[in-house]
């Protein structure tokens, strides 16, 4: 039989994700729990990225709903939700909390495009606010306002992927940019789609992406501007997470904003080495 925590284990760590460098300092039950969550939200939205048909993945994305509800009656089935069975109640994780995780990855079939920041950050927050509050309760906290942050830090993440990953999803002809700042720039999404190469070269698209960054730089601060001393020890893993990210994203401001055509990232040792030295410092 398998071992769910195993299965969470390996898909955490054959994804090369940022997030696995975070969790490697965590003691083994925070890690543990933290591991399945990650895998869980690795599985649903899987099913989104993976499923051509929408039909489809509605279907599992409705599996998956009933798999939350049997978490918490002991009846799970899949290894990611046994998983998360053995974790929920200790880190008073709710079945609501997972469930809006399914309901920002249903969004995918329906929203292609969104027309202004408001309307993405509900998308955010369902994708990767409440996975931080989630998260938050894993690592460990004393202070309210520390779910706070948790929201904020996780707004700030999602807000990193949409830059890293505009030609990637371009191409699957989703545009997490809001279109009104697109138009604002003389920029039609169409251009997006089918990744203009002189789009990217202009200076409209650089100075787009360049206030882009500069709004996940800011949320990033806003986060921490919220974080209770108190609650820095134990939240450092969101911290390291953090270092990890703002680091990714000096890289694609230096390389021009080029993302439309590449797709910036960082080796698995520079992750490491940011991730120890964020440990250290504390």
């Amino acid at each position: 039989m398998i071992d769910p925590h195993q299965y969470c284990q390996d898909k955490a760590a054959g994804s090369g994700s940022s997030f696995y460098y975070s969790f490697l300092f965590l003691p083994k039950e925070r890690r543990r729990a933290i591991t399945a969550l990650y895998a869980y939200c690795r599985e649903v939205d899987d099913v989104v990225d993976e499923c051509a048909d929408a039909g489809v993945a509605r279907t599992k994305l409705a599996w998956w709903r009933d798999e939350v509800g049997r978490i918490y009656t002991g009846k799970a089935q899949h290894p990611v939700a046994r998983a998360l069975a053995d974790i929920v109640q200790p880190f008073t994780i709710t079945e609501d909390q997972l469930l809006l995780v399914i309901d920002g990855m249903a969004m995918d079939l329906d929203y292609n495009r969104y027309p202004d920041f408001d309307t993405l950050k509900t998308y955010c927050h369902r994708v990767a606010g409440v996975v931080g509050l989630m998260s938050a309760r894993i690592f460990g906290f004393k202070d309210p306002r520390t779910l706070e942050y948790a929201a904020e830090l996780g707004l700030a993440f999602q807000l990193t992927n949409i830059i890293r990953d505009v030609g990637e999803d371009a191409r699957r002809n989703r545009i997490y940019l809001p279109l009104d700042e697109l138009a604002a720039a003389g920029i039609d999404a169409s251009q997006i789609v089918h990744v203009s190469a002189k789009v990217q070269a202009s200076d409209a698209f650089r100075q787009l992406m360049g206030l882009q960054v500069e709004r996940a730089l800011a949320t990033y601060d806003a986060a921490f501007g919220k974080l209770p001393a108190g609650d820095r020890k134990p939240q450092l893993p969101g911290i390291i997470m953090a270092a990890i990210y703002r680091t990714l994203l000096d890289e694609i401001r230096a390389d021009g904003c080029r993302v439309l055509t590449h797709r910036t990232s960082l080796t698995p040792l520079r992750k490491l080495w940011i991730a120890l030295k964020t440990w250290i410092k504390g």
